[in-house]
């Protein structure tokens, strides 16, 4: 198990390379994380919701993610209130006090283990993620992701450490004294990441630290921006605000407040052609080639939002100028001529106008569609893949799919240059990337081959945290558990 000294550290990407190691050295692992909290999730292939960070955990194990990764899955939707996922289907929302004060604890907890029994029956080793920092000593009777997790299933667990954040000695030193005894001992050591520069330089640093918490540091992992790992956490999203660049293809993704699901973009943030950024700046996205809204947790609080940065105007003229704009999920509906809301499952709006770029009309329901799904984009015979997170449906008087699914049809295509989807992961297919890059004038080929992509980084980070920590120590570890 991986626990942390704070939120950020490197957690879920450190799972995912040992999830990949135990791969390579032939076991069968498989990630889990008792409870999530995240914008950025996917669906498994039976159609239900798990947080992002363990479908990419289960991809570099080389399985199927499944459920039983992640029973508890929290997305925000406002500053003081989340939608509860309970084994991949919603339960309803519910504000941090009545979550952490009212909801049955121990029933959630029971969930959670009843989770990573099923898990441990069938995979081997069970690489587990904590939550956070382990000593927020004010939640601990609530914790059900965290140290909890680790004595009942007795795994080995180590502690991650930003240390490129500062104040390393301090958070692993407080975090490490703060635990009970008896959660004291399964803490088997430390894992320093972010190191920047010459790790010899922290040999003695590593042997205080080793002296002050009676602990080792089993590995030091160096920063690192060569090695893509799809993320999770938004935090991430600050580091890509970037700049328009003259040389390059600029597409522009709206920044709302409840943005899910940035992985969309991954592939488009790969290719050299592109420069991708996110912003909410009006001169920004005017400036634009390529504008794309995104999926959105609260369309019509994300909607109003526009509308008092003045970026709802900024996207009209845009798109009126001739500048493509595209729809993902809320984003398609946000484009729409109305969001109808009449079970009140965002808020206590009843109705808003969209952009009144799509001749659409949303309904917003209780039912919540999470599937996976191949399709075909526009009259393309390739066979394209994404999935479906999405609650209320989208019509329009006129017939004008983007894409079929089956039978069915999805979307609204206005013109080559606007229409949405409710898609994510439309933009992985490279067919679909080459048909918006045309619109703006570039014809070339876009040879990415985005699974193969991600695989091999995998690959990377494994090596990289090979290189960087006592391998033998861990496999011991877990031998003696």
């Amino acid at each position: 198990m991986f626990v942390g000294t704070g939120s950020d550290v490197g957690k879920s990407v450190i799972n995912a390379g040992f999830c990949r190691i135990f791969y390579q050295d032939g076991y069968s692992p498989a990630p889990f994380k008792a409870q999530n909290m995240s914008l950025n999730s996917f669906v498994t292939p039976d159609g239900l919701e798990i947080g992002r960070a363990q479908a990419v955990q289960a991809e570099a194990c080389k399985i199927d993610c499944s459920v039983e990764m992640n029973p508890i899955l929290l997305k925000p939707t406002n500053y003081l209130s989340s939608q509860v996922v309970l084994n991949g289907k919603p339960i309803g929302n519910k504000t941090a006090s009545e979550y952490f004060l009212e909801t049955d604890r121990e029933m959630l907890f029971q969930e959670a283990i009843s989770a990573f029994k099923r898990l441990d029956n069938r995979y081997n080793p069970i690489v587990i993620e904590g939550a956070g920092s382990i000593s927020e000593i004010n939640l601990w009777d609530k914790d059900i992701t965290n140290m909890k997790v680790a004595l009942e299933t007795g795994a080995a667990t180590y502690l991650v450490a930003d240390i490129d954040r500062g104040g390393v000695f301090a958070s692993v030193f407080g975090s490490i004294s703060l635990l009970p005894e008896e959660q004291k001992s399964l803490i088997k050591g430390i894992i320093i990441n972010k190191f920047r520069g010459d790790i010899k330089l922290f040999e003695e640093g590593k042997k205080m630290l080793e002296e002050l918490v009676g602990k080792p540091v089993v590995g030091i992992i160096p920063y690192f921006r060569d090695i893509f790992i799809e993320q999770e956490d938004s935090v991430v999203i600050e580091q890509k605000s970037g700049n328009l660049h003259k040389a390059k293809i600029n597409i522009v993704v709206v920044l709302l407040k409840h943005m899910s699901n940035f992985t969309d973009f991954d592939l488009l943030e790969q290719l050299p052609e592109v420069n991708l950024l996110y912003s909410c700046n009006p001169d920004t996205i005017m400036k634009a080639d390529i504008i794309i809204i995104p999926g959105s947790k609260n369309s019509i609080s994300d909607l109003l939002y526009l509308r008092e940065r003045g970026i709802a105007d900024t996207i009209i003229k845009a798109h009126n100028r001739g500048i493509p704009v595209y729809g993902i999920c809320g984003g398609f509906q946000i484009m729409g001529n109305e969001i109808q809301d009449p079970c009140h499952v965002e808020g206590e709006i009843d109705s808003v106008a969209g952009l009144g770029i799509l001749p659409v009309t949303t309904i917003l329901s209780k039912e919540k569609k999470t599937e996976q799904c191949q399709f075909r984009f526009l009259d393309r015979k390739e066979l394209c893949r994404g999935y479906e997170i999405h609650m209320g449906e989208t019509t329009s008087e006129l017939d004008s799919p983007l894409c079929v699914i089956e039978e069915s049809d999805d979307g609204y295509f206005l013109n080559p240059k606007t229409w949405g989807t409710y898609i994510h992961g439309i933009f992985d297919n490279t067919s679909v990337v080459e048909y918006i890059l045309r619109q703006v004038n570039y014809d070339g080929k876009v040879m990415v081959d985005f699974q193969k992509f991600k695989d091999e980084n995998y690959d990377k980070l494994a090596r990289l945290i090979r290189n960087s920590v006592d391998m033998d120590y861990i496999y011991n570890t877990l031998q003696n558990d």
